[in-house]
């Protein structure tokens, strides 16, 4: 029986040696985040049908009952569950050989790299690396985690990384940085790539706004971006769950998007839209412009229920510098470059802002954060 069996390990050459070893002997994995709390962990391994589990003090059966793997099935990737309970994301040997092929084809880089690893191996990001490293014959480097000064004494050549961490560095330490995880900076250097996809879609698939080499990208009627190719994952591990890839092979990504001069230029996610006094805004168009001020540091917006507009336009700002930015001025910045609906109607100044492991701005949290204050 083909099993499923998660690593309960921190990030180190080991792991590697334990995804190796449960391959050869026909198995999937599913790398477990070491910063889950003991019962979400529990959750995790239940929700996802685990056969057994390894960690420091060895191997433990867990469910020999449940379902087996796929032929085929390589590794399971839990969601952030930022939207829900995480999804077991079933990628398979070929799709993971497939999207690392393609990703080397883009970045016209092969066995020369050297990858290191330092985003969480439980995400695609991270354990992307892995893959793409083992399936070119490049050198690989393992950190558990990012620490800067480590990530740039490391020797390698080739990164994975999320805005809040390429912040922290010198970019040209790289010779080539792959970016994902949330909404980039407003400029990045010439060695940066911006990078877009799913977990569903085996992480980025579209960098700097094109399609890497198998992959291609459609608008749907609704405005829904629709992402195709071998590596977009097979099925989700969790029972009942619906998945959002379709007969002709289309991933539906629940974002909405449009193409600019032939490029893809995603709006936001759909749910995140803000209608205030019947005008529709998305928060990464405000995010992306308010970025550019330069009082802002950092930025995210979403839509607070108000009695006069349905929903008004808020902005949280980290500031940059000593000088606190006025609601009256952002409000014109983002006025100079789109319609003036758009434009935050309420301005909070934080000191940072809730992410994610992989950088991801929770608005949600900002939200209820500033619901609850009132």
């Amino acid at each position: 029986m083909r099993e499923l069996v998660a690593l309960d390990l921190a990030a180190s050459a080991a792991i590697a040696e334990s995804v190796r070893r449960e391959w050869d002997a026909a198995n999937a994995v599913l790398v477990v985040d070491q910063r889950l709390p003991d019962t979400a962990r529990r959750d995790l391994l239940r929700n996802l049908g685990v056969h057994r589990v390894v960690d420091a003090t060895g191997r433990s059966l867990i469910d020999r009952a449940a379902e087996p793997m796929d032929d085929g099935d390589a590794v399971v990737i839990a969601t952030s569950g930022t939207s829900g309970p995480p999804r077991g994301v079933v990628h398979t040997h070929a799709g993971l050989r497939s999207a690392s092929l393609a990703s080397a084809a883009a970045l016209r880089t092969g066995a020369e790299a050297h990858w290191l690893a330092c985003l969480p191996l439980a995400h695609i990001g991270g354990f992307g690396v892995l893959t793409r490293a083992w399936h070119t014959g490049a050198d690989l480097t393992i950190h558990d985690g990012f620490d800067p000064e480590s990530a740039t004494t490391s020797g390698a050549t080739h990164v994975s990384l999320v805005a809040t961490a390429m912040a922290r560095i010198e970019t040209t330490t790289f010779r080539h940085i792959l970016l994902g995880g949330a909404r980039p900076p407003a400029s990045v250097a010439d060695n940066v790539t911006v990078t877009y996809g799913l977990t569903e879609s085996c992480g980025g698939v579209v960098y700097n706004r094109r399609p890497i080499p198998g992959v291609s990208v459609d608008i749907a009627a609704d405005g829904e971006v629709l992402l195709r190719g071998p590596m977009i994952m097979s099925r989700y591990r969790n029972r009942g769950v619906k998945s959002p890839v379709d007969s002709d092979g289309w991933l539906h990504t629940n974002d909405v998007g449009r193409f600019d001069d032939g490029l893809l230029l995603v709006d936001g996610r759909r749910g995140e839209m803000i209608i205030t006094g019947g005008e529709n805004v998305w928060p990464d168009s405000v995010e992306r412009v308010l970025s550019r001020h330069p009082l802002v540091a950092e930025c995210a917006v979403a839509g607070v229920d108000d009695p006069v507009w349905g929903q008004r336009v808020v902005a949280w700002v980290v500031k940059n510098g000593d000088a606190v930015p006025t609601l009256e001025d952002l409000r014109d910045f983002v006025a100079d470059s789109l319609p003036r609906f758009c434009a935050p109607r309420q301005l909070v100044v934080v000191d940072s802002l809730p992410r994610t492991t992989l950088g991801k701005v929770l608005r949600r949290a900002l939200v209820d954060d500033l619901s609850s204050s009132r």
